[in-house]
């Protein structure tokens, strides 16, 4: 079994995050985290866009798992 790289900054994070904050579903990743570089979907590899929507799908299966703004 693959691990899943869940290092923040990585597009499984991200997507978790984009999903955490109730924010649009962007693929994208940070190079050593942030703020280190960002890659924008079109220079993320297909294994990398898959990760993304892994990390947003499975906050998203729990819908209690969201920022409460007050």
């Amino acid at each position: 079994m693959e691990r899943v790289d869940k290092d923040h900054g990585s597009p499984y994070d991200r997507g978790r995050a984009d999903s955490w904050y109730g924010r649009e579903a962007r693929p994208h990743y940070y190079k050593s985290g942030p703020p280190g570089e960002k890659v924008e979907k079109d220079g993320m590899t297909k294994d990398e866009v898959n990760m993304y929507w892994n990390g947003y799908d499975d906050n998203e299966s729990d819908l209690s798992m969201r920022k409460e703004y007050e």
